[in-house]
């Protein structure tokens, strides 16, 4: 993509009516724009982000087992009364409509409902299980402060999975692989040392759940963290009979400020009965079955990414979320900087490297420098008259401020091959 081309635009001041930092980061460097307050629309960089997290976890998920499709926003409420969920009095996080025609509809905060409704089309015997469905949506919640940005939207885009199983044990089998996975995720996003499996409440959905909380200043949440076994206790449940039931001691937790980045819960029957979800046992028998629940917000980690990774200068995102590997910035128009400029921008492409090409007649070298910072491309290459004059690229690692003056069969492959950092 040349920069010339690209549908952004960044900003030096941060946006006065936003007060958390990653969201701030992201504002100006133009990968999102604030609509209203909790309302945030994804620009073409941000876009690449979500786009790059969403195939992340995708591929956890689709290797424990699941199968990707898409439900609807719109919700019954008839179907939500049976479950005894849709008084707002009950779920305090709603959006609902009203129909020209008269009644009423609502607008899917979460898909527990739907979801086993429909399983009962396609689960009638033993044989039909287990079965793991999952979707990304935009998921709409009325939440009352939404101050910290993404990390707290009242759209954003989720990724929930079900689990449909024909026991308990099965169930706790593939609860205990999710769990392995996710963690997996939050490796690859480069959090995992710093994001702790976290018993909490289940709020609306049960009485216990385990979330993934992340540790961070700028979070919602208190967490007590046990730093030798990787485990957490939320501190709204941080009780003598929870402390007991996960083998922990008070003395061995440290409090900490933590984002929540994920959560699973165990449903067992508590929707496949009222809405009639059974299935015939090999026995001859009608069983309800047991359900899962397990999610992550693609959105609010872009949020976290942009939040944990950054400096003074911007946003530096890791390696396998970046919009772009490479920002490549050509300071002057002569014939012989577009000469050398172009050449490598058409050999990164053909390599398949991601590379912003900031081609810009009207942009100082400062203004170039600043933005390829506060964007946060791993690598920045310079093209300039001094590496014009010595046959070289200037290389710049963005994490580690390393400086490199390369030859162009030396700097590709350093460009095409992923880093260790």
């Amino acid at each position: 993509m040349r920069r010339s081309e690209l549908f952004t635009k960044t900003w030096r001041e941060a946006p006065a009516d936003e007060e958390n930092k990653g969201t701030q980061l992201l504002i100006r460097a133009g990968y999102i724009h604030k609509e209203m307050a909790g309302v945030y629309s994804m620009l073409p960089l941000g876009k690449r982000v979500l786009d790059r997290i969403i195939q992340i976890v995708r591929e956890e998920m689709n290797r424990v087992g699941g199968q990707e499709m898409a439900m609807t926003t719109l919700q019954d409420r008839a179907l939500w009364q049976q479950t005894e969920r849709w008084d707002s009095a009950t779920v305090d996080v709603w959006f609902k409509t009203a129909l020209q025609a008269g009644g009423e509809l609502g607008l899917a905060w979460s898909h527990e409902e739907p979801m086993t409704r429909m399983m009962t089309q396609f689960v009638s015997s033993y044989k039909d299980l287990p079965a793991y469905p999952y979707q990304f949506q935009n998921k709409l919640r009325n939440e009352l402060r939404v101050k910290s940005g993404l990390l707290r939207a009242r759209e954003f885009v989720m990724k929930d999975l079900y689990s449909f199983s024909r026991s308990r044990e099965e169930h706790e089998e593939f609860y205990n692989r999710i769990a392995e996975a996710y963690m997996k995720v939050y490796e690859r996003l480069d959090i995992g040392d710093i994001t702790y499996k976290t018993f909490a409440s289940g709020g609306a959905f049960s009485k216990y759940s385990d979330e993934f909380q992340t540790l961070s200043s700028a979070g919602e949440d208190t967490i007590y963290v046990h730093m030798d076994k990787k485990v957490a206790i939320n501190k709204e449940v941080m009780t003598d009979e929870a402390l007991a039931e996960l083998g922990l001691a008070r003395e061995e937790l440290k409090e900490q400020t933590a984002v929540e980045v994920g959560n699973i819960f165990t449903l067992g029957t508590r929707f496949s009965e009222p809405l009639g979800l059974y299935f015939t046992a090999q026995d001859g028998t009608a069983q309800p079955v047991f359900m899962g629940s397990y999610g992550i917000g693609p959105s609010r980690l872009v949020g976290l990414l942009a939040e944990h990774f950054a400096d003074d200068k911007g946003l530096v995102w890791p390696e396998a979320v970046a919009p772009f590997r490479v920002y490549l910035a050509r300071l002057g128009d002569s014939a012989d900087k577009v000469e050398m400029a172009d050449r490598l921008y058409g050999q990164l492409t053909d390599a398949q490297v991601a590379v912003l090409y900031d081609d810009r007649r009207d942009a100082s070298a400062g203004e170039m420098f600043a933005d390829a910072d506060l964007i946060g491309s791993p690598y920045r290459v310079v093209v300039s008259e001094k590496t014009v004059a010595e046959n070289k690229y200037e290389l710049k690692n963005r994490r580690s401020d390393k400086l490199q003056f390369l030859p162009a069969d030396q700097l590709i492959p350093t460009l095409v091959t992923p880093a260790t950092n």
